[in-house]
């Protein structure tokens, strides 16, 4: 019998695995994708290939990419931005790494209280997260961003239109500040050249300034896996993980079993979580293995579908309700003058709005912004329904840019200034993950049905989305831009939060305040589900892993008799050069 099952190898599941190794518990991570141990090959700067989601690198489907995407039932139309492999969707991740904002916890009392979702509150205070917030700062690391041409226009203009500086990690005001990013620091000849013979470890050490962020992160060459630039789990978490018999008191090890998608979640006659069932989707064989502990950290879609699937009790009808999505939009201006947009890490500079949300300035490859200016609720009647109808908000045009203006927007997209909304919206009921009642199961069982209905969402959450889109075009055009688009963004289920969330009240969630199933002990879920709400507006990712680790140490303590480890011990660093040497011995 192993002490702990992880399902899933993505946020929150890594740190979960790597926190619990560490202490000495014999840990099996399943991953329903592929390992991709050497990222110089399975990665490129190829936008199509790594992310299509039909048959790219980064999808949500088996490792063969020959064969079919794994199938989901949107019954609006809709994309999901997801994918499986170990490292999870942070694979193709920014990076960015703030923290939540303290509107969205029990102890907030400021005069504001009440522009957040109260009914839906973290159910422990954003105090008592702290340290897990730093022990995760450490261990990634992360690190305020590098700063470059985009984040530079960015910056100043959002000081030009009268926000201020944010200097601290906990936002309670409207401020500006660079990215908190999970990226290392360029050093040596990082960021002073793209020649492939200098962009070589050691030569050049964390971030290139490539531009590629979203496909994956494979540089710099020849650096060890641990020390590529992007603080991914595949980069990070996951190493240590892999290696955390060299600290581990009791010297068991991790068994991480890519390619394993969990078809059921067993209990025993106490009804407690006891072990998991898993598909090799390669050879379709069936495994079982035993614990003491299950963990589920499969992501906001399969981990209600892998419990519905698996029967488990769903005694107040929450379990897959209450799914968030941060409802984007985006801006978009053409400025006069060079912006970057290309170049640098994605995104490495922000704004932000306590109660309504976050601005993300942004930079893309050509697919990605062809794709941007193209992807509207605006303009393609009955298909989208996203919450339009929507105002301009003080651009020029809404909605997709065609012909002559397309040609225009893509003739230098160093010329472009693209901004984020990220609202935080309410958690609402009908937002919801299901079985589909429509589509035949597939290998793995009844297929997820995803239902965000735009028509439901709060008036709250529409008047965030307003009120930062306004916001984003005062910056675009302060920026310099003389034209400015408002895309009204379709319907991308991305920041997904929630479906099975942690709350204060056994009437509308599924865990307790420390991540435990209430119908079913010994099971916890540590992953995006999890959180109880939309954090505010951030992204979610360094709330996932300070969640996950405080989690990890719940239960440490509850199951093994351990003693909490966060207020007294200083985290392993992820580039410590000994942990680098035994990646190296694993050959990773």
């Amino acid at each position: 019998m192993r002490d702990i099952i992880v399902i899933g190898s993505g946020a929150g599941g890594a740190v979960v695995a790597k926190e619990l190794a560490a202490r000495g518990l014999d840990v099996l991570v399943l991953e329903a994708g592929a390992h991709h141990r050497d990222s110089e090959r399975d990665f490129t700067h190829f936008e199509i290939d790594q992310n299509s989601a039909f048959n790219g690198v980064f999808r949500f489907g088996p490792s063969d990419r020959t064969r079919q995407s794994w199938a989901r039932d949107l019954p609006q139309h809709s994309t999901i931005a997801q994918l499986a492999g170990v490292g999870g969707t942070t694979l193709h991740y920014f990076g960015n790494s703030p923290r939540a904002m303290p509107g969205a916890f029990r102890d907030y009392s400021r005069s504001d209280r009440a522009a957040y979702d109260r009914a839906h509150q973290f159910p422990f205070s954003y105090q008592e997260l702290i340290p897990y917030y730093e022990w995760v700062e450490e261990t990634l690391p992360v690190q305020t961003a590098a700063m470059g041409t985009k984040e530079e226009i960015f910056l100043n203009a959002a000081e030009s239109i009268g926000l201020r500086h944010q200097t601290r990690k906990d936002v309670v005001r409207d401020g500006f500040r660079p990215q908190e990013n999970a990226i290392l620091q360029p050093q040596g000849l990082a960021g002073r050249t793209d020649d492939p013979r200098l962009v070589q470890f050691p030569i050049s050490r964390g971030c290139v300034f490539c531009g590629h962020c979203l496909q994956g992160c494979n540089l710099p060459l020849r650096a060890p896996r641990n020390l590529k630039a992007k603080r991914s789990m595949d980069n990070s978490y996951i190493p240590m993980a892999l290696t955390a018999d060299r600290w581990a008191r009791q010297g068991k090890a991790i068994t991480l079993v890519p390619n394993a998608f969990a078809v059921r979640i067993h209990t025993n006659d106490a009804g407690q979580a006891n072990g998991v069932t898993w598909r090799n989707t390669i050879t379709g064989d069936l495994a079982t293995e035993t614990a003491k502990v299950v963990v589920l950290s499969a992501g906001c879609i399969e981990s209600p579908r892998l419990w519905l699937n698996s029967g488990l009790p769903n005694l107040n009808d929450w379990v897959g309700r209450g799914l968030t999505d941060h409802h984007f939009d985006l801006v978009i201006g053409i400025l006069p003058h060079d912006s970057g947009l290309s170049r640098g890490a994605a995104s490495a500079a922000r704004a932000d709005f306590p109660g309504h949300g976050s601005l993300e300035q942004v930079g893309i490859g050509p697919a990605g912004a062809a794709q941007f200016i193209g992807l509207t609720d605006s303009g393609i009647i009955g298909l989208y329904d996203n919450g339009a109808p929507v105002g301009p908000a003080g651009a020029d045009v809404v909605g997709r840019r065609a012909g002559r203006a397309f040609k225009d927007f893509l003739r230098d997209i160093d010329r472009l200034m693209i901004l984020v909304a990220l609202t935080d919206d309410d958690v609402e009921a009908q937002n919801r993950v299901s079985l589909s009642p429509a589509l035949p199961a597939d290998e793995h069982g009844p297929i997820p049905r995803v239902e965000m209905n735009g028509r439901g969402r709060s008036a709250r959450t529409k008047a965030n989305r307003e009120f930062l889109t306004r916001k984003a075009v005062e910056i675009v055009r302060a920026a310099g831009a003389a034209s400015v688009t408002r895309v009204n963004f379709a319907p991308l289920l991305l920041h997904m939060q929630s479906s099975m969330r942690m709350g204060e009240s056994a009437d509308n969630s599924v865990l307790d305040e420390s991540g435990e199933a209430r119908w079913v002990k010994r099971l916890f879920v540590a992953d995006a589900s999890a959180l109880a709400n939309a954090i505010g507006g951030p992204n979610p990712t360094l709330t996932i892993d300070a969640v996950a680790t405080r989690t990890a140490e719940k239960i440490f303590r509850r199951y093994f008799d351990g003693d909490p480890w966060v207020r007294f011990e200083r985290p392993v660093s992820s580039i410590d050069p000994k942990v680098t040497l035994a990646v190296l011995a694993r050959g990773l």
